[in-house]
């Protein structure tokens, strides 16, 4: 009998992604994050899939190309949002772990 996938919903969100590469955050306890940018339907998300990566081996972007199209920092905010450093504010859609790896969706609000 094979197992089922497990999900489990989580309410621990990293406290902030700081951009560590042109596709990779790293939150505050030195994780990796790669990242996503999606359309879907016109609503922008973003998703947020967390890697083993060591940082030391990840060159640190600030050309003016990622800075203008992706934030360089996302910082939790109370109600389950983000505010990027751009000042525009996304909503959590989910945040689960999925066969031992984290998932986080954000998707930005309509009056950002």
């Amino acid at each position: 009998m094979s197992e089922l996938p497990s999900n489990v919903h989580l309410t621990s969100h990293p406290i902030y992604l700081s951009i560590r590469g042109p596709l990779l955050y790293e939150d505050e306890n030195q994780r990796m994050w790669l990242n996503l940018l999606m359309d879907t339907v016109g609503v922008l998300q973003v998703r947020f899939l967390q890697v083993d990566t060591p940082s030391g081996h990840i060159a640190l972007t600030t050309s003016s190309l990622t800075s203008s199209t992706i934030p360089l920092l996302w910082t939790l905010y109370p109600g389950d949002q983000y505010l990027d450093s751009m000042c525009r504010f996304w909503h959590i859609v989910h945040h689960v772990k999925k066969n031992g790896v984290e998932e986080m969706i954000l998707e930005l609000m309509e009056d950002s």
